[in-house]
């Protein structure tokens, strides 16, 4: 199994926290995405969108994060990222879509460099861009998070939208976004941290990160 993946990206790191949650050894093919390492025609052959993460498994790949959670749940059932309750397993999938739907797609590299080379913009105004984006999505989850959290986001047990959240107060915590409005959804991503699985998929923590 190799994980087509770059250190910073906030997909890669998603899946980098189910995987060791699942307890899947894998390996690493990295593209440096500041230097559109994923642009080659190398990476292209393998998935067209020529974005990260990619999972290469028993010759298929299998790209976007969500739906790569969803087939290691079901190929690998054993450490679950869903919850059992019907009811639970709708309210995960909900916050994991609010962060891979609605923040992390208009924050990402390739919208942020259209922000600046096609319109223009300063670092200020994509600073203030990324904190729109991150506490409009932010503020409904720490309400949801209240209502159906524990020590997770959802219960006591990491799921989905734990690998989701904790890449992205991750991006939050880069570009300096005021994180006080959402204690409760702090404390959790603070918890999962604690996680020796979410621990290991941490970006600094990546052979491919930047020295410190």
């Amino acid at each position: 199994m190799i994980l087509h993946d770059y250190w910073r990206s906030g997909a890669s790191y998603r899946v980098r926290i189910a995987l060791n949650l699942k307890g899947i050894t894998y390996e690493r093919a990295t593209y440096d995405l500041r230097t559109c390492a994923h642009k080659g025609e190398i990476f292209a052959a393998l998935n067209p969108q020529r974005l990260v993460p990619a999972l290469e498994v028993e010759g298929v790949i299998l790209t976007q994060s969500q739906a790569i959670f969803e087939w290691l749940d079901e190929r690998y059932p054993d450490q679950p990222l869903l919850p059992r309750d019907l009811m639970d397993r709708a309210v995960v999938r909900a916050m994991a879509a609010i962060i891979c739907c609605d923040i992390h797609p208009v924050n990402n590299l390739r919208v942020l460099d259209a922000l600046r080379c096609e319109l223009g913009a300063d670092s200020e105004m994509v600073s203030a861009w990324i904190a729109r984006w991150i506490a409009e999505g932010f503020a409904p989850l720490e309400a949801m998070i209240i209502h159906h959290g524990g020590t997770f986001a959802c219960g006591n047990t990491p799921t989905i939208a734990d690998c989701c959240l904790v890449p992205q107060v991750f991006a939050a915590e880069r570009f300096a976004v005021d994180l006080n409005p959402f204690p409760q959804l702090i404390k959790v991503a603070q918890h999962a941290r604690t996680l020796p699985a979410f621990g290991a998929a941490a970006p600094a923590r990546q052979p491919d990160a930047d020295p410190q």
